[in-house]
């Protein structure tokens, strides 16, 4: 920003009073001396005309001619030397309070840049000065829990060792026990060094300085032994003897001594007792259980998760390098798009706003699972399919890596913003061509078909139904269960039929289908690439189809069960809470449908879940009635969230991080683990 206001400083201010000293007021110094020479030359013309003698005709009528002469240039020359004074004096009004209010504006522009950059930073802002505030206030606990111990301490007896006597096996960070004793060295003099000791991983090991590395004095406590020695001159001595070296230590007192040769007892014990558990999981590991495929999969859950954000969008297709001029590594990323982007494009598409582009760092920002799979859906190769399809056409030359930013600026704009190398889809093409069209069907065909169309009225007792996206967290259970849970439904009136004409109307019409229409397909279909090319062609995301309940894609994009086509929409601007003609939003179907990724998202999106359909019915007893146990959880706990924020207002923290604990929890699993949330079984479906 500060280079753009620079550069514009100098375009307003330097440029042009350049160009007008240079111009200008050269002309005016030129008429000046031209008037200054003239000046000269009709005071010599009337100084000679005076001098002419009278009788001397002949030169009376030469020196009357050249002062006529003289004096008609003096007027002419003195008549441009004066526009050119009225020139200079209006231009340098003009010029000047010109090149000012550009370098005001230019100002103007920075400032609401940095005013912009600074309201997308105030979330972050708010979230420190929280953090600051609870720092504060642990620091000042801190002091007086410190201020307690050191009154505490000043009135302890300092005549006995207060030296710490304890030991640990079960340390949370591996080290029994550790302190300074005195270590007899190896060579002739047998000189005495204190040395820090501590037992770690079931080694003796000592520093000389806290930065050095540790020294291994026993590589493993089962082959050694620890016993006193009372026949050196020194006191309160023990020697800890290894198949291979003998090692004399040093306490400050007989209790620290007893306590050293306890624990060294007590880790020998323990690493025998440990090699024991190690050998009989080894046995277990060896035979096929199911603990084992457990493991594995746990295995398998860590290794996703040590792979980075940046490893995993760059090795989709095309995003290796920057999706609007080239450049190799880009550590930058547009969410709602599905692009990454090197920094410069990257500080352009922030200056669109968020409204065009959600701008977020691939290494510096956290990426939610469900939006880590929408990059990975999407890619630089599918959306400049899209939005540079009539690049060519046009004639206009994509940028480069080292292009100027003001050419990388104008081709931006037009590409998102003016979408002009869009290529509009002609009058005749169908979606049968683009693979997008989904025909009529014969009753007879649906019967023995899986649904091809989203599930509208009385379609919850099919049991053939098996449209379901394995990221979105629904429950995945076998035919017979599926008829339970129908049948459970049904009971309940949660959809009604409302006949074939309505079921297909949307989905077998006119050859080409509206942007919004394309858009409310695609997201039934789970299919990205037509959805943002839907959106390139203008689709509103909150488009209502008024010939099935008024369904919006959202919606859509719950019955077709994709938990990614939900985090497309949401980010690029869908609403959470626009409902059908039978009050059921997202959240409603999403609860009915059995979804819990996709109910954890909207929740977290700050969907309504007090809203009521025309059932009366909210999306928990909803939930409550299909005895959902993982979405009633949900919902309940959203709503002890919200009761406890608005109890204790600003700081109501305890209780908002257990539930951004347990909602991140429940999104790993929905993205990564759907099946960890498959736990409905066909009794539950008979309650």
């Amino acid at each position: 920003f500060f280079q753009i206001l620079f550069d514009q400083t100098q375009r307003s201010i330097k440029a042009q009073l350049q160009t007008f000293v240079k111009e200008d007021i050269r002309k005016f110094k030129d008429a000046k001396k031209q008037f200054e020479k003239v000046s000269e030359e009709k005071e010599n013309a009337l100084v000679k005309n005076a001098q002419v003698q009278r009788n001397k005709q002949h030169e009376v009528e030469e020196a009357t001619n050249i002062l006529t002469a003289t004096r008609k240039c003096f007027r002419h020359i003195a008549l441009d030397y004066v526009l050119q004074i009225n020139v200079l004096q209006s231009k340098r009004r003009a010029e000047i309070l010109k090149s000012m209010l550009s370098f005001m504006y230019a100002h103007l522009a920075f400032f609401h840049q940095g005013y912009d950059l600074f309201s997308e930073l105030e979330p972050y802002m708010k979230d420190l000065g929280a953090q600051l505030d609870q720092l504060a206030v642990d620091a000042a606990k801190e002091k007086r829990d410190m201020e307690q111990k050191h009154s505490t301490i000043q009135q302890k007896d300092y005549s006995s060792d207060d030296t710490k006597l304890e030991y640990n096996v079960d340390a949370a960070n591996g080290i029994v026990m550790e302190g300074y004793l005195f270590k007899r060295a190896s060579n002739a003099f047998k000189t005495w060094n204190r040395r820090w000791f501590s037992i770690q991983n079931n080694q003796l090991v000592y520093q000389k300085k806290f930065k050095d590395n540790p020294t291994v004095v026993v590589e493993d406590l089962r082959l050694c032994t620890v016993k006193h020695c009372e026949d050196i001159e020194r006191r309160f001595c023990f020697e800890v003897v290894s198949p291979t070296k003998s090692c004399m230590l040093q306490a400050d007192s007989e209790k620290l001594r007893q306590a050293w040769i306890k624990a060294v007892q007590t880790s020998i014990a323990t690493a025998y007792r440990e090699k024991g558990d190690e050998s009989e999981k080894q046995e277990k590991k060896s035979s096929p259980s199911t603990g084992s495929l457990e493991s594995g999969s746990e295995t398998k859950e860590k290794l996703l998760k040590g792979e980075s954000a940046l490893q995993r969008v760059q090795c989709i297709p095309g995003n290796a390098a920057c999706c609007d001029c080239g450049l190799a590594d880009p550590r930058w990323a547009s969410i709602n798009l599905g692009i990454t982007l090197c920094i410069e494009c990257s500080g352009i598409h922030r200056s669109l706003g968020v409204h065009f582009s959600k701008v977020r760092s691939l290494t510096l920002d956290s990426w939610e699972p469900e939006l880590l799979k929408l990059m990975c859906e999407l890619g630089n190769d599918v959306i400049n399919r899209i939005y540079e399809a009539k690049l060519e056409k046009v004639g206009v030359k994509k940028p480069q890596p080292g292009s100027q930013r003001q050419e990388k600026e104008a081709y931006i704009r037009a590409k998102y913003v003016d979408r002009k190398f869009v290529e509009k889809q002609p009058a005749s093409v169908s979606l049968v061509e683009s693979g997008t069209k989904v025909l009529p069907q014969s009753q007879e065909e649906k019967r023995h078909s899986g649904p091809e169309k989203p599930l509208l009225a009385g379609e919850q007792g099919a049991a053939s139904q098996k449209v379901r996206s394995s990221d979105s967290g629904i429950q995945q259970i076998a035919d017979d269960s599926r008829e339970h849970l129908a049948s459970t439904i049904s009971a309940n009136s949660l959809y009604e039929p409302e006949g074939d004409k309505q079921e297909s109307s949307a989905f077998c019409d006119s050859k080409q289908p509206s942007p919004g229409l394309q858009l409310y397909r695609a997201a039934f279909e789970k299919n990205l690439p037509d959805m943002a090319e839907a959106l390139a062609h203008g689709a509103e995301v909150n488009w209502v189809n008024v010939e099935e309940n008024k369904a919006t894609p959202l919606i859509q994009a719950v019955r077709g069960g994709s938990l990614v086509t939900c985090e497309f929409l949401l980010q690029n601007g869908a609403n959470v809470n626009i409902r059908d003609m039978k009050g059921r939003g997202p959240l409603h179907h999403a609860t009915v449908l059995g979804h819990t990724g996709q109910v954890c998202l909207f929740l977290k999106r700050g969907a309504n879940q007090h809203a009521t359909d025309e059932d009366g019915k909210d999306p928990l007893s909803i939930a409550v009635e299909a005895a959902n146990a993982d979405i009633v959880t949900l919902l309940r706990l959203a709503r002890m969230n919200e009761e406890m924020r608005e109890s204790e207002g600003l700081y109501g923290q305890p209780g908002d991080e257990i539930y951004q604990d347990i909602f991140r929890d429940f999104s790993q699993m929905a993205s990564n683990n759907p099946e960890k949330l498959n736990r409905f079984q066909p009794s539950d479906s008979q309650k």
